[in-house]
């Protein structure tokens, strides 16, 4: 009895997979025929291991996008539970096998899903800033990223996405979009000091933030135009 179970489990399993695999070749197909994607720095993302990949929000099809990353066939990501009112947006993240995240809350099952996948060594998309900007400039960071990166032990890889927030309203007029994904190297958070945890989580989410701000053009950095810490970061690539 045991066996037969578990080979239906391991059937369940490959037949998912195989879904999911087939679901990334179609977005793969459709965004290399549909948009001028390009991504940039992909050796940056470890080949193996649990990761966090940062991102900017500034389109619904960022998510697809991210879905195709180079290297990391493996990815899911954190979505809003708004979108499970969008049928297509819904079944693309089951299929995908996204955690729905509760953003009106502190939402500590999507936050415990989250974990257990990047400690089984998976790769995990999260927009640190919360909601999708609707300026396509950078919000201020909130510290669930930081957080959930400690709790499992991974580094983030920060990630800037420019053009996708333009794909729609240009295919309509048959016009292909150039999409730019630079992913930078990977960020080892050092663990907080008890006295100023708080100090520190702002630190280091800030540090994130400017991370991606640094990978963006001047007018995608939005809140964080002006901070120090990316001044120093941008001074380092010069």
């Amino acid at each position: 009895m045991d066996k037969t179970i578990s080979n239906q489990t391991h059937a369940s399993v490959k037949k998912k997979l195989m879904k999911r695999n087939n679901l990334q070749n179609v977005v793969r197909f459709l965004i290399k025929h549909l948009t001028h994607t390009e991504f940039i720095g992909a050796e940056n993302l470890p080949a193996e291991g649990g990761i966090l990949i940062a991102t900017n929000h500034i389109s619904r099809l960022d998510i697809p996008v991210l879905f195709t990353t180079p290297v990391r066939y493996d990815i899911t990501a954190l979505v809003a539970d708004k979108y499970l009112k969008y049928p297509f947006f819904r079944w693309f993240t089951i299929m995908a096998g996204g955690i729905w995240l509760d953003r009106s809350k502190a939402d500590f099952s999507a936050f415990s899903q989250a974990l257990t996948l990047l400690q089984h060594g998976r790769a995990l998309g999260i927009a640190p800033e919360g909601t999708r900007s609707d300026t396509a400039e950078l919000l201020e960071g909130k510290p669930g990223t930081v957080l959930l990166a400690h709790r499992a032990r991974v580094p983030i890889v920060p990630v800037g996405i420019t053009g996708s927030q333009s794909v729609l309203k240009n295919l309509l007029k048959l016009r292909k979009v150039q999409i730019l994904v630079r992913y930078g190297k990977p960020i080892h958070l050092p663990p907080f000091s008890y006295e100023n945890r708080e100090e520190d989580l702002k630190r280091q989410t800030d540090e994130v933030m400017c991370h991606i701000a640094a990978l963006l053009p001047e007018s995608y950095r939005g809140f964080y135009k002006d901070h120090p810490r990316l001044k120093e970061l941008l001074a380092e690539e010069i």
